[in-house]
């Protein structure tokens, strides 16, 4: 381990002296951005992109009826109005005329019929099928009308209709679970595929018949780079554009007199969180106390300050504090060893000879999973390694290629503890991450959680359009979890994205920079690259 630190030490300290004599990135081409990935996009279609690798092309190809505008309110997309009925059980949305897919043929309201009627579909493995489980029907009323008829009130109507609307006319009768239409998707986005090299590159170019006018940029480029300080190397010589940076990157590098000059920085809380989580149908997590006491036992501190170099807060359940439902009287379990040594020996776990916990005569052993290429993780799950080793609990740490990760082991249920991150929506249903019917292989209830009153509480914030009502029904969910441990919810990293300084047009906002992305521009002229 010291000689590995050594060598990491020594590379870090070998990129920092060529960021001290660089120069200027090598731009070859001005008008396309360059997106560096850890992982490659899986599938693209909007019902089956269930990963973040998927879902950031997927977001480009294709609309919803409905989106965020940049100060975090709902506005029409592909719906460019509607009318909700005084009891909420009815929303009329009017299509936009005129809309064209990749393919010239144009949008009507036959495409939203049918994606409503695939993402229900039972054969159909979507992980968003619950979003419209609240539906009654969807009628339509003519080409460029669509009425949306519930059963119950559902408050994050509008926002479920910001999922992708696919074409009938190709679609219709096919398996869309099939490689090649994931591969191969027409929709009616700002950016149409142009090229996907497996485990390289994917390549979008504009679509210059786009409803809204044709994007600025030309092409949208995402390079797989799998290692993040390669990933560095590259932003640094012009390989790509923007790069989220780790905080060491940050801290050490952002303020350089090379950064100054030729990047863009930017930092704000992320809208999500990064957790330890549990196999809940392992007998040895099971037991709510052993959870709390996994959780005593970690130092969130620590981590923060060793991983993310401040640049965070600590976690103290499924809303970050950015979110209007997040509970800031929800009770974090304080870093302390001692107590989780008791709440072990009550659950009866001692020690053994060995030092390690044993109980019936197995020690307490578990593996943690993590993704390739993410240090923040890699790290997190060093010093939980560490923290656990002081009171008995032996952990082993295992790195998997993403995809590998996700669907042979995390869909299966093949995994002992994981360490993921949550990218949220503003909406806080969570329903679809902990309603105990949500654990089918590509849901995302992937531990098994089960709580009654949960699940009666995660139907009832649906029910209710009343923001002082939801917020009480989301404090108790909050508070519920932070009990039940389910995970160790660990921290609320800052986003902190660098970007090219030719691009012109970016704005900060609370939903983040790429809110107004199609209209970014370069100007022709080089000279206004790096101008104040």
């Amino acid at each position: 381990m010291k000689n590995t630190s050594v060598f990491c030490l020594l590379i870090f300290a070998l990129s920092v002296t060529l960021l001290s004599c660089a120069r200027e990135p090598e731009v070859k081409k001005p008008n396309a951005v360059t997106i560096g990935s850890l992982a490659d996009a899986k599938r693209l279609l909007p019902l089956l992109a269930s990963d973040s690798a998927s879902g950031d092309i997927s977001g480009w190809i294709f609309n919803g009826l409905t989106k965020y505008d940049k100060n975090i309110k709902i506005k029409g997309d592909l719906a460019e109005s509607w009318d909700i009925s005084p009891d909420g059980l009815k929303i009329v949305f009017h299509l936009r005329k005129g809309v064209l897919w990749h393919d010239g043929i144009e949008f009507t309201a036959d495409d939203v019929i049918f994606t409503y009627d695939t993402v229900i579909n039972p054969k159909v493995a979507t992980p968003y099928g619950s979003n419209y489980g609240p539906v009654s029907r969807v009628e339509k009323m003519n080409s460029y009308t669509v009425k949306v008829i519930y059963k119950e009130p559902y408050a994050p109507a509008l926002e479920s209709w910001g999922m992708g609307i696919i074409p009938k006319h190709i679609l219709e009768g096919k398996d869309i679970t099939a490689e090649y239409y994931n591969r191969n998707p027409v929709g009616t986005g700002p950016y149409k595929l142009k090229e996907w090299i497996t485990g390289q590159k994917i390549v979008l170019e504009a679509f210059d018949n786009y409803f809204e006018g044709r994007p600025k940029i030309d092409r949208y480029i995402t390079r797989v780079i799998p290692d993040n300080a390669t990933m560095f190397l590259e932003l640094k010589f012009g390989g790509i554009d923007v790069m989220g940076l780790t905080p060491p990157q940050y801290k050490l590098q952002a303020d350089k007199e090379f950064f100054n000059k030729y990047f863009q920085k930017f930092k704000y809380p992320s809208f999500g969180y990064t957790y330890l989580g549990y196999n809940l149908l392992d007998p040895k997590f099971q037991d709510k106390r052993i959870r709390q006491a996994l959780t005593h036992a970690i130092n969130k501190k620590d981590i923060i300050a060793g991983v993310l170099l401040g640049y965070g807060t600590p976690c103290t359940g499924p809303f970050p504090p950015e979110s209007w439902a997040y509970n800031s009287a929800a009770k974090d379990l304080e870093y302390n060893p001692e107590k989780a040594k008791k709440l072990f020996e009550e659950a009866g776990w001692r020690a053994g000879k060995s030092g390690l916990l044993e109980k019936d005569g197995k020690s307490f052993v578990f593996t943690v999973l993590v993704n390739q290429g993410n240090d923040a993780r890699l790290k997190t799950a060093q010093i939980i390694k560490e923290n656990l080793k002081t009171v008995g609990v032996e952990v082993n740490i295992k790195v998997l290629e993403w995809q590998a990760l996700l669907h042979e082991f995390i869909d299966k249920k093949r995994f002992e503890a994981i360490i993921m991150g949550w990218a949220l929506s503003r909406d806080p249903d969570i329903y679809d991450i902990w309603h105990s019917s949500k654990t089918k292989e590509g849901e995302f209830n992937f531990i098994s959680y089960k709580s009654d009153e949960v699940d009666r509480l995660l139907l009832d914030g649906r029910r209710t359009f009343d923001m002082e009502k939801r917020k009480k029904i989301y404090h108790r969910i909050h508070e519920i979890l932070s009990e039940d441990q389910p995970y160790t919810f660990l921290y609320v990293p800052d986003a902190l994205p660098v970007l090219h300084k030719r691009f012109k047009g970016v704005e900060k906002a609370p939903i983040g920079i790429w809110h107004d992305f199609i209209h970014w521009y370069v100007p022709k002229n080089k000279v206004d690259w790096y101008g104040a």
